[in-house]
């Protein structure tokens, strides 16, 4: 007699995360190196609220604002060009990612016209605790950019050549998911530096 399956069965295949692991665990412990620089960010504004929310006042949230929605934009065009290797279409993942890229390189010329404007103000890191932090944690992150575009340029000069496919696109999926950290990182630190009273 056959055996009548239950309808709560639950289903045994796995679902693996895409990529490499080694990547996942250096974005943990990359999120986790940011998360101990925004805890302490807080700590700090705590000691010294009026000086963080008047200095605060001086940075340029549009070009926060605009960065955020470049960068959200550059991980919807990641995701496409993820979805594209998926189904053998290198060409158009490769197209996918150069986007991103250009996202990744205009985020960082409105970073640099900011930071010459402060630097042209005369505000160094010394020259206050918010400051300090403001420079850090967005220089920090303007470097996490470049590694992302890097990885991104190099997968798509892959794509480009036939390197991935449908069934093996592992490399694909592993810089994406780097992007999408420094994405998810950013998100974070625009409303805590450039709006949080």
């Amino acid at each position: 007699m056959a055996a009548i399956s239950s309808p709560l069965a639950v289903p045994t295949a796995r679902r693996e995360l895409p990529g490499d692991l080694a990547m996942w665990c250096f974005i943990l412990a990359e999120l986790a190196v940011f998360g101990i620089f925004f805890i302490t960010y807080a700590f700090a504004r705590s000691a010294n609220v009026a000086m963080f929310d008047e200095s605060q006042q001086h940075l340029n949230r549009t070009f926060g604002l605009v960065n955020t929605f470049i960068l959200i934009t550059s991980s919807y065009f990641v995701v496409r060009a993820v979805e594209s290797i998926r189904h053998d279409r290198g060409q158009a993942c490769a197209r996918w990612l150069g986007a991103a890229i250009a996202c990744g390189a205009l985020f960082l010329v409105l970073k640099v016209v900011e930071f010459v404007a402060k630097y042209e103000a005369g505000i160094t890191m010394s020259t206050n605790t918010f400051y300090m932090f403001y420079l850090f944690l967005t220089f920090f992150h303007f470097m996490h950019v470049i590694l992302g575009m890097v990885i991104l340029g190099a997968i798509a000069l892959k794509a480009r050549a036939g390197g991935y496919s449908r069934a093996s696109h592992a490399g694909a999926e592993t810089g994406a998911a780097y992007w999408h950290m420094v994405d998810l990182v950013w998100i974070v630190l625009f409303p805590l530096i450039y709006v949080l009273h």
